[in-house]
């Protein structure tokens, strides 16, 4: 168990070697060892689940440390990992997520399947390390590792303008991790000036004992806090997004919408608030502005589409906007409403991704006015999508629900009260962009002859989303089996950041004047 995080990361990693021995040829050969590969990494993580210590205690568990990098007394970056509550469910919705993946390319991928195996399996590592790296400078190669394979399957698997969705997505997010690298390297070259043992490395631990100057603070947060933004993506940075979702397999795209896009708002909650926790003070207005924005306009423009997958896409920079406005609600109810509803929009977009590259399989379009009444051809498809279609709206039984509630409770609580007015619309716009759209597609008549030939899911197909199902409601009617794992972290978390912050207008605030008291004789 003392390795048992490096043997979750570098599982996949192992299994990536493997195939390249494998034949080119043999696609089913390919898929069942990537299949068997990611299984066996979920059952490896599942004693993370089972580890009733996160109920109690906020202490990263599982901990791995060793010195990797040491030039002389200048320069030292350890491998440091471990896990608190606040990363053991991305890790969990990690493992769980990337089964269900390989199942559903069983027919989806043809060409060059070798590769696109090898290129997943590589993600899944990069994907795990991020979560559990606790040194700073290692989170920022596993956050650069997962841009790679990403860039890659949307380039060479992607529909027909791939090339420019994968460039506009590398670009944008490179363009960000650069600024994050030197904010990373300002803040070690600071800590070892204000006298932190060196040997720490770029520990995340030793970074939260710093007092970093505001002006300082203010200049570092944006860094972090752009980088994470367009990794959400919020707006206005989230324009790669649509294209990405739109061009990239059906795979990417449910990989990209149930776990990298928690990359942005898992590194507020773990790096940019508790490091910079004046700035992030500060600009809390502005971030609540643009998350309300995000959820507003991204349900708008949602409502205006005529691809289903691109509907979908769009849908998500809504969905992110509540996470970002409960997360900068810093307290335990929008908090804790935020790290679930991003497990939340990991189950359901990820399904109606899936759901939206199971018609495209049968009739290679995603047009919505190609589709109409195929609920009377497709009876099971039809209520598996009618349940994640209900989930993402958030009606109450279903996890959305948990989430948003959260999330509006904890935002209105904190302050942010005509924040959350507006923010509530969103959940009233998706409503009639999901039913709307809904309804075009699998209700009604059949005017398309060529949807009277659509068969109903495959057993396959209906074991990739039976899991989801499950968790939907789960989390719908008892989400505290989650809630009571990540709440002691966030707890911690909240306490770290309110005190610094408190400590912070202490000393900024003026010194009362002493009247002069003047004594006639």
């Amino acid at each position: 168990m003392s390795n048992l995080l490096s043997l979750i990361t570098f599982f996949p990693l192992v299994g990536m070697v493997v195939l390249l021995f494998l034949p080119r040829e043999s696609d089913r050969l390919l898929k069942t060892v990537t299949l068997v590969i990611t299984l066996i990494t979920f059952l490896i993580s599942l004693p993370l689940a089972f580890d009733d210590a996160f109920r109690t205690s906020a202490e990263m568990r599982y901990v791995e440390f060793a010195q990797w990098i040491n030039i002389g007394e200048y320069f030292r970056m350890n491998y440091y990992v471990g896990i608190d509550g606040i990363s053991l469910w991305l890790v969990m919705l990690t493992t769980f997520i990337m089964p269900i993946t390989v199942l559903s390319t069983w027919h989806a991928v043809e060409k060059n399947t070798k590769g696109f195996m090898a290129l997943l399996l590589l993600l899944e590592t990069g994907m795990l390390g991020a979560f559990i790296a606790l040194d700073v400078f290692l989170f920022y190669i596993f956050w650069e590792l997962m841009l790679i394979p990403m860039y890659f399957l949307i380039g060479i698997w992607g529909g027909k303008n791939r090339i420019y969705a994968a460039v506009k997505f590398f670009i944008f997010t490179a363009v960000g991790s650069l600024l994050m690298l030197v904010a990373i390297i300002y803040v070690y070259y600071y800590a070892v000036k204000a006298g932190l043992p060196f040997q720490s490395g770029f520990s995340i631990a030793h970074f939260y004992q710093l007092d970093l100057p505001a002006h300082l603070q203010t200049w570092l947060f944006l860094a972090f806090a752009f980088s994470f933004a367009i990794k959400v993506p919020m707006f206005p940075v989230h324009t790669w997004l649509p294209d990405a979702h739109t061009e990239a397999p059906t795979a990417g795209s449910v990989i990209l919408a149930a776990i990298l896009l928690k990359m942005g708002t898992y590194g507020y909650v773990r790096f940019a608030i508790p490091l910079f926790p004046v700035a992030a003070m500060k600009f809390t207005p502005l971030f609540a502005t643009l998350a309300v924005i995000g959820i507003i306009y991204g349900a708008l423009v949602a409502m205006m589409q005529d691809d289903v997958k691109k509907l979908v896409a769009y849908s998500s920079v809504s969905h992110l906007g509540f996470v970002m406005l409960g997360v900068f609600a810093m307290n335990l109810q929008g908090l804790s409403g935020g790290m679930l509803q991003m497990i939340n929009h990991g189950i359901s977009t990820g399904a109606l991704f899936l759901i939206v590259g199971f018609i495209y399989e049968r009739r290679h379009t995603r047009l919505i006015a190609d589709f109409g009444g195929i609920s009377k051809k497709m009876p099971v498809f039809a209520t598996i999508f009618m349940i994640m279609t209900f989930s993402s709206v958030g009606l109450p039984g279903t996890n959305g629900f948990v989430g948003e509630f959260l999330i509006l409770l904890g935002a209105f609580e904190s302050g942010l009260r005509w924040y959350t007015v507006f923010a509530t619309t969103g959940v009233i716009l998706a409503a009639v962009y999901m039913l709307w759209m809904f309804q075009r597609v699998m209700m009604g008549k059949i005017t398309n002859p060529k949807n009277e030939e659509l068969q109903d899911l495959s057993g396959r197909e209906i074991a990739v989303m039976v899991p989801l199902l499950v968790f939907v409601f789960w989390i719908g009617f008892y989400p505290n089996t989650f809630l009571e794992k990540m709440n002691p972290s966030l707890e911690n978390l909240i306490q770290q950041v309110k005190g610094k912050q408190q400590v912070a207008l202490l000393v900024e605030a003026p010194t009362p004047s002493v009247a002069k008291i003047t004594v006639n004789e």
